[in-house]
């Protein structure tokens, strides 16, 4: 028998591929026995860390619908102090900023010329009345003589012409009196309602005009006041319903939105819409007892047009939205999220209206969605409730 004799080349090349036929194998084994397990997403889960998460419980409430305007607060009344008539300014009797009730004197103005001219008036009329007696006795002389054909008709007639024209003036001048009485009071300028003073403009010693176009100084009535705002004209209709309901009321806010001013009701809706801004203007009215509203302060106008019952609510910070639309992430009860689909009507502060999607005691996620996926674990770091009502806007 001949032998054959392997070199130790070949040998050492025939080991190599058996330990490489035994790597294979022993790969294979693995993908085997990990697919056989099969898609296991309890068993995927486990092997992912916990997400931390905040969460909200969905609750049913009644959620009131709020409709929020930027505006501006407005005096009831406005008023520039002006004189009447013309002449000295003589003294001021209100201080800058010192409430007044209307028919204060706030100021008076030189009266001593107006006063002469009242009593020349006055005088003019006694003297126009003792001519009248005189001329009414000569028309009785004249109605003797005529009787007794000792004067002419023509003369009884001129003398009763006389006693009319007289008549006629003492008629003028019960006006011209009632004109000099009239510009005699004008000297002393009086607030015509109630209010605030603002800063005095003019000085005691300067002479004033009726013509003048400064004002001594502006009144103005801040109880009550009111708010101008406007609202986009979609929301007319919903505005009108309210109206239609009952008294609608209207919260002032600060600029900022965090403090509340005042409360006060909807007076007014403009007859018209604004073309340009597609807006309409609503004027409020405020009691202001507390003069926490001032003219010329912008302030947010929240009007409240309905309040839905017993609706389903979340968080917006729970509304996600997708390709396919919006979702919530909800928390299983094996604390593992899914994706789901909702629907949602109107949101109002800090909740919003859920239609369709999730039911009450469902928890959604809060904080934290960027790190979810499905079915991925989560540990609740600061559970909440969708129900705690807040400042709506």
């Amino acid at each position: 028998m001949e032998t054959i004799q392997v070199g130790p080349g070949r040998l050492r090349g025939r080991v190599i591929l058996i330990a490489a036929g035994v790597a294979v194998l022993a790969v294979s084994g693995l993908f085997y026995w990990y697919w056989s397990q099969g898609p296991d997403p309890a068993h995927a889960a486990r092997a992912r860390a916990a997400v931390p998460v905040r969460v909200a419980t969905v609750a049913r409430q009644d959620v009131p619908i709020y409709l929020t305007g930027l505006g501006t607060v407005q005096a009831l009344f406005t008023v520039a102090i002006h004189a009447q008539v013309d002449g000295k300014l003589q003294e001021v009797f209100f201080k800058e900023g010192q409430r007044v009730k209307r028919g204060d004197v706030l100021a008076k103005i030189d009266p001593r010329l107006y006063q002469a001219a009242l009593d020349q008036a006055k005088a003019h009329k006694a003297q126009d009345q003792a001519a009248l007696i005189a001329a009414q006795k000569d028309l009785e002389r004249f109605r003797t003589l005529v009787a007794k054909n000792a004067e002419t008709q023509q003369n009884l007639d001129l003398q009763q012409a006389k006693v009319d024209q007289t008549k006629a003036s003492i008629d003028a001048d019960d006006a011209a009196i009632e004109t000099a009485q009239t510009n005699l009071d004008y000297t002393n300028i009086v607030a015509t309602n109630d209010g605030r003073m603002g800063v005095r403009m003019v000085d005691p010693g300067n002479i004033v005009h009726a013509s003048d176009q400064a004002a001594i100084a502006i009144l103005t009535q801040t109880e009550p006041i009111t708010v101008t705002f406007t609202l986009p004209a979609q929301n007319l209709d919903d505005v009108r319903d309210a109206l239609a309901r009952g008294p609608v009321e209207v919260d002032a806010y600060d600029r900022n939105n965090d403090r509340q001013l005042a409360t006060g009701t909807l007076t007014m809706i403009d007859n018209l819409i604004d073309p340009a801004t597609a807006t309409f203007r609503l004027k409020a009215t405020f009691d202001n007892a507390d003069e926490k509203l001032w003219p010329g302060e912008f302030v947010n106008a929240r009007l409240l047009v309905d309040t839905r019952k017993d609706v389903i609510v979340i968080p917006p910070l729970a509304v996600q939205r997708g390709p396919h639309g919006l979702f919530a992430w909800v928390v299983k009860q094996d604390n593992t999220v899914e994706p789901r689909p909702i629907q949602t009507s109107t949101t109002s502060g800090d909740r919003t209206i859920v239609t369709s999607g999730v039911n009450d005691g469902d928890r959604v996620v809060t904080d934290g969605q960027y790190k979810l996926q499905t079915n991925a674990p989560v540990t609740i770091t600061a559970p909440s409730t969708a129900a705690a009502p807040g400042n709506a806007s």
